[in-house]
């Protein structure tokens, strides 16, 4: 009963001492290979966060010229040789979003200025009316602001 007691004991001490991080990465970069490094950083940062037993809160704000990670048809956007970086954010997105619920959140604003039809956004992505707004409220909710311009 004793051991059963002291193991109770170190679970709870570990759970009330883990950290919480929250973040909100900012996309507006038009450059396909950086953006796919910083969303690979995004993956391995939030993964180290829980190998170290804490928390991470993380959103993705889109808009600008990293419009075409939220696409499902973005050929017409992007370079043929950028392609393979896109279609790897896109995977790596997805898993951010679908298992690590990462809200990933794509600015309307910027798809009606570049003419695209908001049903081109992949399902896993919100639609925001401006993401300038959502990033505004991450910040206002304790979220740290990271950009990758």
């Amino acid at each position: 009963m004793l051991k059963h007691l002291a193991l109770l004991w170190c679970v709870l001490a570990a759970v009330l001492n883990a950290q919480e991080y929250k973040a909100v990465f900012d996309c507006s970069s038009d450059d396909a290979r950086y953006i796919h490094s910083r969303i690979s950083l995004i993956e391995k940062t939030l993964q180290l966060i829980e190998e170290q037993g804490d928390k991470a809160i993380f959103a993705i704000t889109v808009h600008g010229g990293c419009f075409p990670i939220v696409l499902g048809n973005y050929d017409e956007f992007v370079a043929n040789e950028d392609i393979q970086y896109i279609q790897k954010a896109q995977e790596t997105m997805k898993h951010l979003s679908e298992d690590k619920k990462v809200e990933i959140v794509a600015c309307a604003m910027s798809l009606k200025a570049n003419d695209v039809d908001t049903k081109e956004v992949l399902p896993y992505i919100r639609l925001s009316k401006n993401s300038f707004i959502d990033t505004i409220g991450y910040q206002n909710k304790g979220y740290g602001i990271m950009s990758f311009k």
